[in-house]
């Protein structure tokens, strides 16, 4: 009788493995469900650092008709007497004076102005791809710990089950009083694990409150099911699109473009600027007018202090953005190689747990419960096989979420989307994630 009914409470636990996806799916229908596509819209509205690029981009491009503009005029007024020399000459002074610069360098200006506007037009750019990225790992994440916490509970409700099926049996002296120890302290683990779980999942609140610049304490929904499509394209692709479409490199070359402005404008300081003045003159005592016309030229004297250390800092500037651009060349290869070995690391990983370890590790655990229900397993067996299951079910959700990453990290490398890039796993991508 005894074992009979050790039977059925292993029964009801191979019950609660089986059903536990179908009860969790259900409850977590009942919470609200946080789309990455609606915070991907609100993050682009709201995020101060998106918002603050995108300014200094519109500054950047107020600037242009400002440097292509000539220097504002001046308006000249006076009074004038001079009883010395004969014919007295004595009456009011009015007109005006304009700077000029030598033709060429109000286009050279305006032409820095320009480089720099499309500079900060990637800067915008690369900044919105960077928090995009950073959303949608912080997104990632959340599933992550939601998926756990929804293993680890499952389990949890399993090991009392185990703990209950070992008191019994200890009661009755078909098992040791060990057994029912280990129980209640992998049981304490769990409950060890959440907390540390429910932490994480506050820490990631708030790290996506603040990309989309909500009050950190504002709650948020449990992430929808994560899809994890394969990663198509090739390394040397990637690099292709990365030289040619990432904002980081683009603002790179268009410093570059700017530098060299910079140094022709620097060449051009060596020719004079000019100030004409335009005077009119009134002679009281005669009743009559005159005028008067100036030309001034301001004469580059101090050329070997001024001139030329200016062509010399602008080419060393143009070197260093050279050399940047190199460099951030280099960085980004290196990330796309990086974020790709680990897409394809996650993609074996994910199908090699998918369809062969995590089957097995479930056999394994019914075949200890069947065991360990008539006595021929030891209770440190049927825990074992309890506890890789859920590692295994772990890590099939971690690698998942690494390949998210990682492609939404090339995502931001490579300047855009790359869903046209991506294929559906040849089996269904869902089986062996919740169910042992």
């Amino acid at each position: 009788m005894i074992r009979f009914m050790t039977v059925l409470v292993h029964m009801a636990a191979v019950a609660a493995i089986f059903l536990g996806p179908v009860l969790s799916v259900a409850s977590a229908t009942q919470e609200t469900r946080l789309s990455l596509d609606g915070l991907l819209a609100e993050v682009t509205e709201r995020n101060p650092e998106i918002k603050a690029a995108r300014e200094r981009w519109e500054a950047a491009k107020a600037v242009v008709p400002q440097a292509q503009t000539l220097p504002d005029p001046t308006l000249q007024f006076g009074y004038q007497r001079m009883p010395m020399v004969p014919p007295v000459v004595q009456g009011a002074l009015y007109g005006f004076g304009q700077e000029i610069p030598f033709p060429g360098k109000l286009t050279l200006r305006g032409e820095i102005a320009r480089r720099e506007a499309e500079r900060l037009e990637q800067e915008y750019l690369a900044t919105r791809l960077r928090v995009i990225a950073a959303l949608k790992e912080a997104y990632y994440a959340l599933h992550f710990v939601h998926k756990s916490m929804e293993i680890v509970e499952r389990n949890k409700a399993l090991l009392i089950q185990f703990e209950k099926t070992a008191k019994a049996r200890y009661s009755v002296g078909q098992a040791a009083q060990q057994d029912v120890f280990r129980a209640q302290v992998e049981i304490s683990r769990v409950l060890d694990r959440l907390a540390v779980l429910e932490q994480r999942k506050e820490s990631l609140h708030a790290a996506i409150n603040r990309l989309l610049n909500r009050p950190p304490a504002d709650p948020l929904g449990t992430p929808e099911e994560l899809q994890v499509p394969l990663l198509t394209i090739s390394l040397p692709e990637l690099n292709r699109l990365a030289e040619q479409f990432s904002p980081v490199l683009l603002a790179s070359a268009k410093s570059i473009e700017r530098s060299e402005q910079t140094v022709s404008l620097a060449r051009r300081q060596y020719y004079p600027d000019f100030d004409v003045t335009a005077l009119g003159l009134r002679n009281d005592l005669i009743n009559d007018n005159g005028y008067q016309v100036l030309l001034g030229i301001r004469i580059p004297l101090f050329y070997e202090t001024k001139q030329r250390q200016g062509v010399r800092e602008a080419l060393a500037r143009l070197a260093g953005a050279r050399e940047d651009l190199a460099a951030a060349r280099q960085d980004i290869l290196f990330q796309v190689k990086d974020a790709f070995v680990q897409t394809q690391r996650a993609e074996r990983l994910i199908t090699i747990l998918r369809d062969a370890i995590i089957p097995q590790s479930t056999l394994a655990l019914q075949a200890a419960q069947a065991g360990y229900a008539v006595g021929k397993v030891d209770f440190l067996t049927l825990l074992n096989s309890l506890l890789t299951l859920q590692e295994n079910q772990l890590e099939l959700h971690g690698e998942m979420v690494a390949h998210e990453q990682a492609v939404a990290r090339l995502e931001a490398l490579t300047g855009g989307s790359l869903a046209a890039t991506r294929r559906p796993f040849s089996a269904d991508t869902q089986r062996g994630r919740d169910k042992p």
